[in-house]
């Protein structure tokens, strides 16, 4: 028969304590087994067992859960990741039912936001997936882990040392998810007592945020452990690129464009400014505007015979389209470099610097760093984004945790032409790097070369959770691809 333990972590926050009794039913409810409470002093109210723990985030926190646990009778452990949520008795049965039913190693489910003012909306998460290996994976706010899939780890997680203060549970997991099926109930289970958050747009940036390096670093090497435990990390790539051939310019400048008439003039003024001492144009792959920016780019064209204005034959073209008609273009360079309609070049040598690295290393790739800053180019936070997380010795390891390697992006051309970028608008580029670095050295630039405006029309500005949901869903499909790609290539 199944039977659940329960270890939360507990604070003084006022929210925390106005649900003590909340833990307090569930602690009283027959399926429910133990419960345990990672509390602060000022936690009250609740009737558990008081763990020397204070988030169950870091390693020693998990340890101590762990063996409490072990310690009791119960098959299973709903681990509760935060303390604001209401699982009822039928929401403990559900899960408990569904355990048993697949056996799974892991068990999440979807759940219910409450407002301030009692209102109550759907909150879906996404499944899980073999490439869902980021430290970020929204599990909501409470997983069920069969005592199969956690039976030793807290003496693992211990001896390893591995993990520190910040990714206990994110080693648990990713050890979790290697003794069994992980599985979303993907009905609302429970309620959760909504937090504010940051905009989806805003919060796209911190996991690169410089105050947040050193746990980025600790999820790397947790990251990694698991990457060498299930036979996926690779060694760094030493294959050569692809033959050059010949060219009508060095480097090409490729702008995909669709109804950007406000930003795309900057965007190519910048671009068209570089001083180098080798030939280079502007591709601005115009994908049918409707604004004015087609109008706007004829007239710019018309002024300079560096501009080379596509607008394609297909109108069924994402982002990722667009690149892959710059790229096979007569009049593409050697090397392609990427420049967002929104966006701008910080200086005139940026084409000139992205060149030259590309000589000097002999990759498949480069990237820049960039700044983040509003419309009229005053930098906000969190300021320069340079992605020093990136190791030439495990750089393409740890991409498959990352959202994402940086901007601007450059390309060797030849080499780009054998693997293409997959016809969307979201995660094209990280799926192109992520290729790449699999057989590839990839170079870095850690000065800034580039202005990343924010403003009301990022198309990743305020997104809805449903669409929030499709792109996290999309990125782990990408990475699930790449992961099952290695996994091939070491095992032969």
């Amino acid at each position: 028969m199944t039977s659940i333990a329960v270890v939360a972590a507990l604070g003084n926050d006022a929210g925390d304590c106005a649900l003590a009794t909340s833990w307090q039913a569930l602690a009283d409810n027959p399926l429910a087994g133990p419960l345990a409470i990672a509390a602060s002093a000022g936690a009250v109210g609740v009737d558990a067992v008081r763990l020397e723990a204070a988030s169950l985030r870091s390693a020693a926190d998990v340890a101590t859960a762990l063996r409490w646990f072990a310690s009791t009778d119960a098959t299973h452990l709903l681990w509760a990741l935060t303390p604001r949520l209401e699982l009822t008795a039928a929401g403990l049965q559900r899960l408990a039912q569904t355990a048993a039913d697949t056996q799974a190693a892991l068990l999440y489910a979807d759940f219910y936001d409450l407002a301030a003012d009692g209102s109550a909306a759907l909150h879906p998460l996404v499944d899980y997936q073999l490439g869902s290996i980021r430290d970020d994976f929204d599990f909501g706010h409470a997983v069920l882990l069969s005592r199969a899939a956690v039976d030793g780890l807290a003496e693992a997680i211990e001896q390893d040392g591995i993990a520190g203060p910040f990714g206990g549970w994110y080693d648990l997991r990713l050890r979790a998810t290697q003794r069994g099926p992980v599985v979303r109930l993907a009905e609302p289970v429970y309620s959760a007592h909504a937090v504010e958050e940051s905009a989806a747009g805003e919060a796209h940036f911190n996991y690169v945020d410089p105050r947040n390096r050193d746990y980025q670093i600790e999820m790397e090497r947790v990251a990694t452990a698991h990457l060498q435990r299930i036979g996926a990390w690779l060694a760094p790539p030493t294959t050569p690129l692809v033959e050059a051939g010949e060219f009508p310019v060095t480097a090409s400048v490729v702008i995909p464009v669709r109804n950007r008439q406000r930003t795309v003039g900057d965007a190519v003024a910048s671009a068209l400014a570089q001083q180098a001492d080798f030939p280079f144009n502007v591709i601005v792959v115009d994908n049918h505007s409707t604004d004015g920016t087609t109008a706007a780019l004829r007239e710019l064209a018309a002024g300079d015979a560096r501009l080379i204005h596509v607008i394609p034959d297909r109108t069924d073209l994402g982002i990722g389209g667009c690149w892959n008609a710059a790229v096979h273009h007569p009049q593409c360079g050697q090397y392609a470099v990427q420049l967002d309609s929104d966006d701008i070049y910080s200086g005139t040598d940026v084409l000139a610097r992205v060149v030259a690295t590309f000589a000097a290393g002999g990759y498949a790739m480069v990237v820049g760093s960039y700044t983040i800053c509003n419309f009229d180019l005053q930098p906000i936070p969190p300021g320069l984004i340079d992605h020093r997380e990136w190791t030439d010795d495990n750089g393409h390891n740890n991409a498959l945790r990352i959202a994402g390697l940086g901007a601007p992006r450059a390309f060797h051309v030849p080499t780009l032409r054998t693997i293409g970028f997959p016809n969307v608008s979201f995660g094209e580029d990280y799926a192109v790097a992520l290729r790449i670095s699999r057989d590839y050295r990839i170079g870095r630039i850690y000065d800034s070369l580039y202005w990343c405006r924010r403003w009301e029309g990022n198309s990743d500005h305020a997104l809805p959770l449903e669409t929030q949901n499709r792109y996290a869903a999309y990125k782990d499909r990408i990475r699930s691809i790449e992961l099952a790609a290695r996994l091939h290539e070491r095992r032969g």
